[in-house]
């Protein structure tokens, strides 16, 4: 899959794929004869999971550290292992964070709606 395709199917744009890569969070992309990146289905699993960590919060530096450790291999599963429980954590606490702060704006609306009008 080409860049093009692969910044689609991933919703990354090409600028912040080539950024990854030059920051280690993806590596060894293959390159066809012209030069151009090549992505396999390998690629898209792991940029997949890089966008779910952006999304559920995990910062950028702590994402290149499970990106290292993971490049390390089988041996630092344990660590990568402690960084996603610690993520976890973090993803509760902010999940039940917006719970609340949900009640009270439904709590709110119900305020108003149950105003009569003068």
């Amino acid at each position: 899959m080409n860049i093009k395709d692969f910044s689609e199917v991933t919703s990354l744009s090409p600028h912040t794929l080539r950024y990854y890569e030059k920051i280690g969070l993806l590596l060894n992309i293959q390159r066809n004869p012209s030069g151009h990146r090549v992505y396999t289905s390998r690629d898209l699993e792991w940029a997949q999971f890089i966008v779910r960590l952006k999304d559920t919060g995990m910062p950028l530096d702590n994402i290149l550290e499970y990106a290292q450790l993971r490049n390390l291999g089988d041996s630092t599963l344990a660590e990568r292992q402690t960084l996603l429980e610690a993520h976890r954590c973090n993803l509760r606490r902010r999940i039940d964070d917006e719970l609340l702060h949900l009640k009270a704006l439904d709590k709110k609306i119900d305020y108003y709606k149950n105003q009569k009008s003068p």
